[in-house]
C-alpha cells in the first residue's frame, strides 16, 4: 500500500480502535488456486503492543482453508471510515480553483502467516467470543449465548466450520483525512462532512488534527 508521511497512521490506539470498530477483514490469500478473498469477522489480540493476532473460522466448504498451506503469508485488511470529498469544500478552491476531488479514508493491513484449526477447543473458544463481543456491539440484552442452542445442534455447526489463526508480522495503517491541506479547507471538509452524513470520517479527522 502507498502511503506518503503524511497519511501514515503509527498512533497504536487508532489501529486498535479501527480494528475493534471494524472487525469484518479481507483475508488475501494465495494459494493453490492463486489469488483469493474472503470476508470473515475477526477477533483481535493485540497484547501489550502491535502487532496482533488475528482469530476467526471459515465454512468447511470454503476451500480457502486446504488452498493455503501451514505458516503461508497472507494479508487482512480492515476498512475504517470513508467518504468522497468534493473541491467545492475548500474555501481556497474559490480563491485559486486549484483544488480536485478525493476520497477521505481509513485502513489497517495486517501482513502475517496463517494457521489452520480444526480442534473443537479452539472452534468453541472462537465462536463463544465473536458471539460475545458482537453481541455486546449490537447492544443486545440479553445476549445471546452459545447456550442458549441445544448441544447437538451447536456441535454440528462447530463440525460444519473450520478455525484460521494469522500471526501479524507487519503493519501498515493509513489515515487520508485531509492532513495535506491548510487548517482552514480541513475544517471546511470536517463541517461539510457532518452536514452530509459522513459523521465518523468528520470525527476521524478531529482526531487527525495536529497537536497544538
Amino acid at each position: 500500500m502507498y502511503v506518503p508521511a503524511h497519511f501514515e497512521e503509527s498512533r497504536p490506539e487508532e489501529i486498535r480502535r479501527l480494528l475493534h470498530e471494524f472487525p469484518l477483514g479481507m483475508l488475501v490469500t494465495h494459494g493453490t488456486a492463486g489469488l483469493d478473498a474472503v470476508h470473515i469477522p475477526f477477533e483481535v489480540d493485540p497484547g501489550e503492543a502491535l502487532p496482533a493476532v488475528l482469530t476467526g473460522h471459515v465454512a468447511r466448504a470454503n476451500p480457502v482453508w486446504q488452498a493455503v498451506r501451514e505458516g503461508d503469508e497472507v494479508l487482512v485488511v480492515f476498512r475504517g471510515v470513508e467518504a468522497y470529498v468534493s473541491p467545492n469544500w475548500y474555501p481556497s478552491k474559490h480563491e485559486q480553483h486549484r483544488q480536485v476531488p478525493t476520497w477521505n479514508y481509513q485502513v489497517v493491513h495486517l501482513h502475517g502467516r496463517i494457521f489452520v484449526h480444526e480442534d473443537e477447543a479452539f472452534l468453541r473458544g472462537i465462536v463463544a467470543r465473536l458471539t460475545r463481543t458482537n453481541e455486546a456491539r449490537a447492544g443486545q440484552s440479553p445476549p445471546w449465548r452459545m447456550a442458549d442452542a441445544t448441544p447437538e445442534y451447536i456441535a454440528q455447526l462447530l463440525g460444519a466450520i473450520v478455525g484460521l489463526e494469522v500471526r501479524v508480522e507487519r503493519i501498515v495503517a493509513k489515515s487520508k483525512l485531509s492532513q495535506n491541506k491548510d487548517a482552514r479547507d480541513r475544517e471546511s471538509v470536517i463541517a461539510a462532512m457532518d452536514a452530509g452524513g459522513a459523521g465518523g470520517v468528520a470525527e476521524a479527522m478531529r482526531r487527525s488534527r495536529p497537536a497544538t
